[in-house]
């Protein structure tokens, strides 16, 4: 549910969406993978460029992303910081913050299965001012859909 909130950017917007992508994979191979932003370019759709930074305070690694939007026949590049905040055998979180006043945050849990295979649930919530949140909200979630399409058969494909 959308829901809007007061900031010095005027209103802000935020929504979740989840999904949840099963591989036969160790569970320590999935947190490596969504732990190093650096290889989300595999996995991400709009993803052209990934330079590790410094790590900001309270963040385990930090990261300048940038992505290839359009809007129309417009196509225009993006770049944002993410930070990598978790990263434990259970669970990765991490946020992205891009201007004005957005914030992706990433919700990973991960869990084992019978038959070795991983169970990987995400939920992504996205805060927006409100006259850029429809925009943002579709594409984050139209590339996060994307990644979680390649994310089974990449993480297969590394323990085969």
């Amino acid at each position: 549910m959308r829901t809007p909130t007061a900031r010095g950017y005027g209103v802000l917007s935020s929504d979740t969406f989840s999904y949840t992508v099963q591989a036969r994979c160790a569970r320590a191979d999935a947190v490596a993978l969504l732990s190093d932003l650096s290889r989300q370019g595999e996995l991400h759709p709009l993803i052209v460029r990934v330079r590790q930074l410094p790590p900001r305070p309270g963040a385990l690694a930090s990261y300048a992303i940038t992505d290839r939007l359009e809007l129309g026949p417009l196509h225009f590049p993006v770049t944002y910081q993410a930070d990598v905040l978790v990263a434990t055998e259970d669970e990765v979180v991490t946020v992205a913050r891009q201007q004005p006043a957005t914030t992706v945050r990433n919700h990973t849990r991960l869990r084992d299965e019978p038959g070795g295979v991983v169970r990987i649930d995400v939920e992504i919530t996205l805060s927006a001012p409100a006259p850029l949140f429809g925009y943002a909200f579709r594409q984050a979630r139209a590339a996060h859909l994307g990644l979680a399409s390649r994310l089974g058969a990449t993480l297969e494909g590394q323990a085969g």
